[in-house]
């Protein structure tokens, strides 16, 4: 295994992208987002959210810093957007504007894309751990590593929202909109130290 494998840094990227993607911590996210849906739409939604956080983490791993470049967007400016748009998703929960049946249930696919696959999935964190993981990769084996460490971290996360249909059950209507509050809040947090992060980060720039 270790002649295929860089062992070592298998385990470094899967612990780092765990705790930074935190998969316990998604699901009162997703809960609050999916709470009009279906269980059938909340496991699509599940799925989508997956695949497009791995794609989008994926094509940064190989192609991110040509994008960026050519682009000429700095990180802290993408860590600043990405803070934004999480505070945005933050306001709505918080006001109980992603309750209503309607616009949910027609956007399932929006809402497993935006906000679930990118940024809160595939965040500015996630971005840049996984391109200095891969800048560092200097052989096959540390690319596998790579890889695998980046496809562990994300069956985690699918496996923690697959079956929080399971919480919602338990918790009921009045407990599902208690944990989009709370979800609101911890995500407006997040929101404000991507900010926070992103100003101090153009600090040092200047």
């Amino acid at each position: 295994m270790s002649n295929l494998l860089d062992v070592q840094l298998f385990i470094s990227v899967f612990v780092t992208l765990f705790v930074i993607m935190d998969p316990p911590g998604t699901v009162p996210v997703f809960l609050a987002l999916t709470a009009a849906m279906t269980p059938h739409q909340r496991v699509r939604a599940a799925r989508q959210a997956i695949l497009v956080a791995f794609g989008v983490i994926l094509g940064f791993a190989f192609f991110g810093q040509q994008v960026l470049t050519y682009l000429h967007v700095t990180l802290p400016a993408l860590q600043a957007a990405g803070g934004l748009l999480l505070l945005l998703i933050a306001m709505e929960l918080l006001t109980g504007k992603l309750e209503d049946p309607s616009p949910v249930a027609g956007g399932a696919v929006n809402v497993a894309m935006v906000p679930l696959g990118t940024p809160l999935l595939a965040g500015p964190g996630a971005i840049v751990a996984t391109m200095v993981y891969a800048q560092q990769a200097d052989g096959t084996k540390q690319w596998v590593a790579v890889l695998l460490g980046l496809f562990a971290v994300h069956v985690c996360l699918y496996l923690s929202m697959r079956f929080a249909g399971v919480i919602n059950r338990i918790l009921g209507h009045s407990g599902t909109s208690l944990v989009s509050r709370i979800a609101g809040l911890l995500l407006a947090a997040i929101a404000v130290q991507l900010l926070a992060d992103a100003v101090l980060m153009f600090a040092r720039q200047v």
